[in-house]
């Protein structure tokens, strides 16, 4: 779960009560944990912290942090404890062991599979399917991964040993393990030095023989699951047991180490260049003379935002400056392009610009650029483009006005366009001589006209309708549907009028205002996109929250009014017709540029 780096969604302390909860659910979960040993793991007095994220799946999970160490995670509403916490108490969950080089694969994403598990003379624990679990090495007692039992304890002996045995949720050296303070695994020696016992076979530790026989029969194992799996299905990293050179495992991780800070280093310098590229683009195209003094927050977002090239993403925290702040201060002592002053306490404004400069003036700006950078997903692949559906507005025939239609045989519940029931009222009318002989512009009004438009008040009153109110009549008597169509899909027709997306501001503690977009989903917008589009256009945090009485739908919240700013993301960039958006007109008055 933890194979793949996570996105945090919130960093709160605990409150009082909260943590008075947790240590009742820690003891309710883990009934063999001591008064002291739940004291020393969520003490009264530290700080504790409850951070929200988003797993690389989508995952939702909750972590409880003490001195930057999560200490428990929760999925689901399951708890499950850390490495951190099972190296403080190694006894907490019934332990499988396995050997050294299985644990990159477990690192890796992989579940421990029957083959490398080590079973000692005392047999297996006593486990049942889904019952949470650890992994630990051979010759160490220490943890190094938690899970959920995939088998029973008879199962496991029943299937011969064969087949996935834990179901890895997190293990050392992941990306949760690097969450914390990345302290190593505690050397504690096995209560059981002699011989142990490999899938009901006596072994000895020093036996090389028959230690390569269990990495055969490993892989035999992997292999036949492999091909009992479609090519799309195909687990090539499952984790079996071997025995590989330490040293050699060693020596990659430190190449590895050194290629992943080279490769830090290039993408600082990358970054770089593409903040300076946006900055000088910015003050050459965007930036007036008569913005000036310009807030520094909102150069950023108003200007160099949307100077970076479609497909990249300006991110100054991966840069080598880290904060704006520090940027400019470069920008100045370097090429004195710009003068900053903190015109209000802790808020800084562009105060002066040498548009005369000849870096700024010999700079050429890029012919394509966009102004929302393309959006990213957790796995670094860019987003498929977004093409927006086409939608039109069908009619269905009603059971009153199923007379007029039945010459064009069309029943009731029929949908029809627009355009379709123009026709057939217009050839029920000339097949019926029903057009005025003095003023074509009128149509007489027969007994089925009578019956299906008109009211019962109008039956003495109205012999004749223009063309204009005789097709209005007909479609406002109709019950109203649409189409929905997006490319690449089969169209879909539902009835009813289609939900307009829905931006809002409401109110949170401390009279803060949010807001909040409802009903993307229905034009095929993905909202975890959408709130990372609007959250680098406006700078301010946004997450997802569930939608009550309503399954599997979500709405995008953003810290502020920025009603102008999601109308413009959503009308320009995403290409929403206007129609279709609801509460544009809440947006702030001073939100939009002059």
């Amino acid at each position: 779960m933890f194979a793949r780096q996570f996105r945090v969604k919130s960093n709160t302390a605990i409150k009082g009560s909260d943590r008075r909860k947790l240590k009742a659910d820690i003891s309710a979960a883990f009934p063999s944990l001591t008064a002291d040993e739940l004291s020393e793991l969520v003490p009264n007095k530290e700080e504790l912290n409850v951070v929200k994220i988003y797993a690389h799946k989508g995952d939702s999970v909750t972590l409880y942090v003490l001195h930057k160490n999560p200490l428990f995670f929760e999925l689901e509403k399951r708890l499950y404890p850390t490495v951190y916490v099972l190296w403080r108490c190694p006894a907490l969950l019934p332990a499988f062991r396995t050997w050294p080089p299985v644990l990159q694969k477990l690192i890796g994403g992989a579940d421990l599979m029957l083959p490398g598990v080590v079973v000692p003379s005392s047999g297996l624990p006593d486990v049942k399917p889904g019952d949470c679990c650890s992994v630990t090495l051979v010759n160490n007692r220490a943890p190094v991964a938690v899970g959920t039992a995939a088998v029973s304890s008879g199962e496991m002996h029943s299937l011969g040993m064969k087949g996935r045995g834990v179901c890895v949720l997190h293990a050392y050296m992941d990306h949760l393990w690097a969450f914390g303070d990345k302290s190593g695994p505690p050397s504690l020696p096995e209560a059981e030095g002699e011989g142990q016992e490999v899938n009901g076979e006596d072994y000895e530790v020093d036996d090389t023989e028959e230690e390569e026989e269990e990495v055969e029969k490993c892989e035999e194992e992997v292999e036949e699951e492999e091909e009992q799996q479609t090519p799309g299905e195909k687990v090539t990293d499952q984790a079996c047991s071997g025995v590989e050179e330490l040293s050699l495992a060693e020596q990659e991780e430190e190449r590895g180490n050194e290629e992943e800070e080279a490769n830090q280093d290039d993408l600082k310098e990358i970054m770089d260049a593409l903040l300076l590229q946006c900055f000088l683009h910015a003050l050459k195209k965007k930036v007036k003379k008569s913005e000036l003094p310009l807030l520094t927050s909102t150069f950023l977002r108003n200007h160099m935002f949307s100077c970076c090239p479609s497909g990249k993403q300006l991110d100054i925290k991966k840069s080598s400056y880290k904060k704006l702040s520090k940027f400019l201060q470069a920008m100045h002592k370097q090429h004195n392009l710009v003068r900053v002053k903190e015109l209000t306490k802790g808020v800084e404004s562009i105060v002066e610009v040498d548009w005369k400069n000849k870096e700024l003036r010999y700079f050429k700006v890029p012919e394509e650029t966009g102004d929302e950078a393309s959006p990213v997903q957790d796995g670094g692949e860019a987003e498929p483009p977004y093409h927006p559906p086409e939608i039109t507005t069908l009619y269905s025939v009603s059971a009153r006005l199923e007379p007029l239609f039945l010459d064009a045989k069309k029943r009731k519940g029929t949908i029809l366009q627009p355009a379709e029931v123009r026709h057939i009222v217009t050839e029920y009318v000339k097949n019926n001589e029903l057009v005025d002989e003095n003023n074509k512009n009128y149509v007489t009004i027969d007994p089925t006209l009578c019956d299906c438009l008109l009211e019962k008040s109008e039956y003495q009153e109205v012999e004749s309708l223009k063309w204009d109110d005789l097709f209005s009549r007909a479609l406002g008597r109709m019950q109203e549907c649409y189409e929905v169509v997006f490319p690449g899909h089969a169209p879909v027709r539902k009835r009813g009028h289609i939900e307009p997306i829905d931006i809002s501001v409401a109110s949170r503690g401390s009279n803060k205002k949010v807001t909040l977009i409802k009903n993307l989903d229905v034009y095929g917008l993905d909202p975890a996109a959408v709130a990372t589009a609007l959250q680098r256009r406006v700078q301010a945090s946004s997450n997802l929250q569930p939608i009550p009485g309503s399954k599997d739908k979500v709405l995008v919240q953003i810290q502020g009014n920025q009603i102008h700013q999601a109308g413009n993301l959503l009308i320009d960039h995403y290409q929403i017709p206007r129609k279709y958006i609801q509460g544009l007109d809440k947006a702030p008055k001073g939100g939009k540029k002059k």
